[in-house]
């Protein structure tokens, strides 16, 4: 190398890049479990790699997952930090069952398989092209929200409601039989009373915490026309069987996180009970201690409104005149609020009022002889 062009190399070595400072959170060779004698060029194999950022099957999903998948998970709200959910849905297992049957008159048995937190998007991606998507709208939370309904599902209902009773058919067979074709009209208006059963048991069993209308809007057969939330979004997704005697299918529930967003507070408590947190001994306590509460009552002769300054000129010997007639009525007050109209009269060598009028009521006193 030329001498002019080892000095202008020369000041590169001692100030140059090879002596930058190292970066406060830079990772090192120690950090990742190398020694500095394997040497910068350490390569690392498969097994380290899958170690590092998780392995193909856990990327996938098929198991818990570590490394890079869980950095991507970390944003989901999974559906275990709302207790209320699983107990609103167990709930809707309940009563759907008993709606069910007086819908199909058949023996049907409802059963909740999966309750799981994924992105909108990934679930649209793996569900079956022959299904029907229910788009309702939760009106008091101003939001939206589908139910899935499966192919085998809508032809085993129809089947009810036509008088069919072949008990032999497998669940699956919806699947071939829907193969290649849409539903038609016809299936679709034998379907949508279905829909709006489950509907209204699903109002029904958030009751208890809420009062929500869950309004069906349309039934779409394409779940691109069916897009209620973007497809990086959380959703919960709440799968239910249903099961008619050896045929049937299943029912998704998808809720948005944004949906259940106006009611989070109140999904985030803990189970309490079938009363949901209500304690019955401490009511009836509560209710009879009230009995025994000391209330103040004031008799009111007459009302009237002074100047400020005719007030403030007044002084002891002073008369006030009361403008009403010596047999009128007083009004008995509790709270600023008239509970009670009577008479001014005088018991036992005590002023008394005996009670003519029970305004609480509505009508006359019971005894109006009575004195209070």
């Amino acid at each position: 190398m030329p001498d002019a062009q080892k000095a202008e190399a020369a000041p590169m070595s001692e100030g140059g890049v090879n002596d930058a400072p190292m970066p406060r959170f830079a990772l090192s060779m120690d950090d990742l479990g190398f020694s500095e004698d394997e040497g910068a060029d350490r390569i690392l194999n498969q097994d380290e790699i899958d170690s590092l950022f998780g392995s193909d099957a856990n990327v996938s999903g098929g198991g818990e997952g570590s490394g890079l998948e869980k950095l991507l998970s970390t944003s989901f709200v999974s559906y275990e930090r709302l207790p209320m959910l699983e107990v609103v849905f167990d709930r809707l297992v309940r009563i759907l069952t008993t709606s069910l049957r007086n819908f199909t008159s058949d023996n049907v048995e409802v059963s909740m398989d999966r309750l799981a937190s994924q992105r909108f998007g990934d679930y649209l991606e793996n569900v079956s092209g022959q299904s029907m998507f229910a788009v309702f709208k939760a009106e008091e939370w101003d939001n939206y929200g589908i139910l899935v309904l499966s192919s085998s599902l809508v032809y085993s209902v129809i089947d009810a409601l036509l008088g069919g009773r072949d008990r032999v058919r497998p669940h699956g067979d919806g699947e071939r039989r829907a193969e290649g074709r849409h539903h038609t009209a016809i299936e679709r208006a034998l379907v949508e009373p279905l829909i709006r059963v489950i509907l209204s048991d699903l109002s029904m069993s958030f009751s208890p915490l809420c009062a929500v209308n869950f309004r069906f809007e349309r039934l779409e057969l394409n779940s691109r026309f069916a897009t209620i939330s973007r497809a990086a979004n959380g959703v919960v997704l709440a799968r239910f069987g249903i099961d008619m005697d050896g045929r049937g299918g299943d029912v998704d529930l998808i809720l948005p996180h944004a949906t259940l967003e106006p009611v989070r507070e109140i999904l985030l408590q803990q189970f309490m009970g079938e009363k949901f947190g209500h304690d019955g001994i401490w009511e009836s306590h509560l209710a009879q201690e009230l009995w025994n509460t000391d209330v103040s009552l004031d008799a009111v002769l007459e009302e009237q409104s002074m100047n400020l300054q005719d007030i403030m000129s007044l002084s002891p010997g002073e008369m006030l005149v009361l403008r009403r007639d010596p047999t009128a009525l007083v009004q008995l007050r509790c709270g600023g609020k008239t509970v009670f109209r009577g008479r001014v009269g005088k018991k036992q060598g005590h002023v008394a009022v005996r009670i003519e009028e029970n305004l609480i009521g509505g009508g006359a006193a019971d005894r109006p002889s009575a004195y209070s």
